[in-house]
Formats: structure tokens, C-alpha cells, sequence
């Protein structure tokens, strides 16, 4: 055959490369919604990604439950009375460990993002602003709501099977757990603000730490001068100028807890309802910077 024939036959050829109209279930924006939350909630504990990155999260938790199994052990094998911590007292002690969890952890679940230009793929499907915006936030504070819960239910566990009060101790633990999962969402809004300003997960590492770490430094040492002083007016509203203080704060007035303020000098029933205010407004102003942050889907 001349090879003219051969390349017309080929020209003429038509192939069918199995392109098809979907007609397959539309999942929407609520899908998409807990794909994203699944996705970010997994990653803050490094589970389907690297070896490498699940080293951080998991090293940190076992450092924060660490301490129960310890109190547990003690308590059970000395027949004590009560365990040695509150169930409040607990991640106030462990501040450090949830700071550094926190400031790990925010900057990977955004930065990533916005260096990678991946912002805009997400918006293209079928998910707004709202949509991305409260994925992170609840994948974020439930992470950090695993990692200060898991050790209080370690406590509640080795309680009961030291055959403590059973009511006192069920009280207790849940007093312990509306803490933490106030100091969750308060502590996940501010980290990922935080995280959001900047692309560069080393600088947002950075910035969480020094937020976290100056305003608890500062406060505590402005309410020991005044402590000394003898002046314990100010000790309570001092605290109202750091995150953990907060906390400490909410759960004193009324969470039955122990202040951890110089002379445990703690906010009583008015200044309390003061600290759930700006907590609460904390958790919200955050939300709001957030969406105002990820308007612009370019960014």
C-alpha cells in the first residue's frame, strides 16, 4: 500500500477517548464541608501524611497524657483519697505542651494553603468562604479539644478504678471538660489568625509561640508586682490580657477550680461573667478575622 494511503487512513481515524456526562450523586457544599474537616483534623495529627510529620502531634500528645497515667498509677497503687490535680488544674500545668501543639500545628493547617496558592482551588468547587472558614476553625479546636480531653479521661478512668467517689470525680471531669474545650475554641482562633497573615509556616510557628508565651509572661509578672504591692484589686482584671488567664478566669468564677493567680486570688461571680464575655468575644472576633481574611479568593 503507498504509504499516501497509510496517512490518510490515519487522518481519518476518529477515537472515542471515553469522555462521559456525570451523572452521578451531587454531594454539595456540606460534603465538601466535613471532607475538609476530616482532611484538616487528620493532618493536625499527621494521619495520611509523612512519617516525618506525625513525629510533632504525637510526641506532644503522649507528653500530655504522660502526666495522668503517672497521677493515675500513683493514686491506685498509694489507695489515695482524691487525685493530687483537679480536673481544671490540668492544662493550666500543661500550658506549654498545648502553646507548642497549637503553634505547630495552626500554621500547617493554613499556611499551606495560602503558600501553595490552593485557596482558589477549594472556592472553585462548590464551597464558600464560610464554608472553609469553619472547617478549619472546628478541625483545629477539636484537635486541640483530643489533646487536653484524652488526659482527662485518663484521670476520670484511673479514679473510678481507684474507687474514688464516683460523683465527685464524674463532676469533676466534667467541669474539666467545658474548660478545655473553652480553652480549645479560644486557643484555635487566635492560633489561626495568627497563621493566616502570613504564607511562611516557619514565621507563623513563630508569631503563636511569641503571643502565647508574651502575653502569659507579661500578665503573670504584672499581677506578681501588684500581688506584692499588696494591691489584689487589679490581680483579677489583669488577667483578662491573656488567653490561658482566660481560661483560668472562666473556670474559677464558675468552674469551681483553683486559681493559679498569685495568692489565688481568682475573679468571683461579677468579674467572672466579665471573662466569658471577652472569651466569648475572643472566639467570635476571631471567626469574624478569619472570614474577612479568606474574602478575597486570589489572597
Amino acid at each position: 500500500m503507498p504509504p499516501e494511503t497509510v496517512t490518510q487512513q490515519r487522518a481519518d481515524v476518529i477515537h472515542n477517548i471515553g469522555y462521559r456526562h456525570y451523572e452521578g450523586p451531587r454531594l454539595g457544599r456540606a460534603y465538601a464541608r466535613r471532607s475538609l474537616f476530616s482532611q484538616s483534623l487528620r493532618g493536625a495529627y499527621g494521619l495520611g501524611r509523612s512519617a516525618k510529620s506525625k513525629v510533632a502531634p504525637m510526641l506532644l500528645f503522649a507528653v500530655m497524657c504522660m502526666p495522668a497515667a503517672i497521677i493515675v498509677a500513683v493514686a491506685i497503687a498509694t489507695s489515695a483519697d482524691e487525685l493530687p490535680v483537679k480536673y481544671t488544674r490540668y492544662a493550666i500545668m500543661l500550658q506549654a505542651v498545648i502553646g507548642l501543639y497549637t503553634a505547630s500545628q495552626a500554621p500547617q493547617s493554613v499556611s499551606r494553603d495560602l503558600r501553595f496558592k490552593t485557596v482558589p482551588l477549594y472556592f472553585s468547587r462548590p464551597i464558600e468562604t464560610m464554608d472553609y472558614v469553619v472547617a478549619k476553625f472546628a478541625a483545629m479546636a477539636s484537635a486541640l479539644f483530643i489533646l487536653t480531653g484524652a488526659p482527662l479521661l485518663i484521670l476520670y478512668g484511673g479514679a473510678l478504678l481507684a474507687k474514688l467517689d464516683f460523683a465527685d470525680q464524674t463532676k469533676g471531669f466534667a467541669q474539666g471538660l467545658v474548660s478545655v474545650a473553652l480553652l480549645s475554641l479560644l486557643f484555635a482562633g487566635i492560633s489561626l489568625v495568627v497563621a493566616a497573615l502570613t504564607p511562611r509556616r516557619g514565621f507563623g510557628v513563630a508569631a503563636v509561640i511569641a503571643l502565647l508565651t508574651i502575653s502569659y509572661g507579661a500578665v503573670s509578672a504584672v499581677q506578681a508586682i501588684a500581688w506584692d504591692q499588696g494591691d489584689t484589686g487589679p490581680v483579677s482584671w489583669i488577667g483578662l490580657f491573656s488567653p490561658i488567664t482566660i481560661i483560668d478566669g472562666v473556670q474559677t468564677a464558675f468552674l469551681g477550680a483553683t486559681s493559679s493567680f498569685p495568692g489565688g486570688v481568682g475573679p468571683g461571680t461579677g468579674t467572672g461573667l466579665v471573662y466569658v464575655l471577652v472569651l466569648l468575644g475572643l472566639i467570635a472576633g476571631s471567626y469574624g478575622l478569619l472570614m474577612r481574611r479568606y474574602r478575597k479568593v486570589g489572597l
